[in-house]
């Protein structure tokens, strides 16, 4: 058997990445990822950067698949397209290979592979024909956005992307405004206080994204971080009716954070906590 490897990759910021994600790298048969030739262009910048790292032989291996072709795959090549148009379809190929002891690394475009992103499928199928999967942590835009964003860090749920249909996302954001707390949320002490909500956000969903929180949500203070790790990292706080203002220019790869607090069964008013 061989072992699949779950690899976290820069969101932004190339020198994030560690040591151990690029022996990996270098180190696997196949890599699966959801642009080969983005990964390729990945591939040959850590070459260039960090050969001559004790422990690091990149050599030739970005050339070294030699299992024949499939498809997403050509002769000669250790990178498979792995996105979600192919999840189903490339899935049973690299569990084929895992068992005939090939390694196999699965990363994403940017940052932790499987976190609103491909992959649920290949590591389930390794888990039931017990293939091993490894974890090399790294980046997540999600868990970078907590920790500086100044909301509480304890209790957080991660909403990955909102709906794409409107009236989904409306029914989603005022189903967060009537939190019911945890039937053993007193029990377990913690549970009874703020928690924070995280979500991922398309550049030309965002402003809508946002006043459809304002209608279900009210004007509750919200975190907003923007293009992480990268030249133009912005992470703006404020009230959701300043954002129309604010965020005039949607581009770049946002991460929305803001906090409600557990409702009691003895009232029908939400809380909500100040950034």
């Amino acid at each position: 058997m061989g072992t699949l490897y779950i690899v976290a990759t820069p969101i932004g910021n190339m020198e994030d990445i560690t040591i151990r994600a690029i022996k990996t790298l270098f180190s696997v048969d196949i890599i699966a990822c959801e642009d080969t030739r983005r990964t390729g262009l990945l591939l040959q910048e850590l070459k260039k950067r960090y050969s001559g790292h004790p422990g690091i032989d990149p050599g030739s291996s970005i050339n070294k698949m030699d299992s024949g072709t499939t498809a997403g795959m050509t002769q000669g090549s250790k990178l498979i397209r792995y996105d979600d148009q192919h999840e189903q379809s490339h899935a049973p190929f690299l569990i084929q290979k895992l068992e005939e002891g090939k390694s196999v690394a699965l990363v994403s475009d940017a940052g932790t592979p499987l976190i609103s992103d491909p992959g649920y499928t290949l590591v389930r199928e390794a888990v039931k024909r017990n293939i091993k999967v490894v974890s090399v942590p790294g980046p997540s835009a999600a868990i970078a956005a907590l920790s500086v964003s100044g909301l509480p860090t304890n209790n957080f749920l991660f909403l990955g992307y909102p709906p794409e249909k409107q009236s989904h996302r409306k029914e989603l954001f005022l189903s967060l405004s009537d939190f019911k707390r945890p039937p053993l949320a007193r029990a377990r002490g913690g549970l009874d206080k703020p928690i924070t909500i995280i979500f991922y956000c398309a550049p030309h969903k965002l402003l809508q994204t946002l006043g459809d929180m304002k209608e279900a949500l009210g004007d509750i203070d919200i975190v907003i971080a923007r293009e992480l790790t990268k030249v133009h990292e912005e992470v703006w706080r404020g009230k959701l009716s300043e954002t129309l203002n604010h965020f005039s220019d949607t581009q770049g790869e946002f991460v929305v954070l803001f906090n409600v607090k557990y409702k009691h069964a003895s009232t029908n008013t939400p809380f909500t906590h100040p950034c």
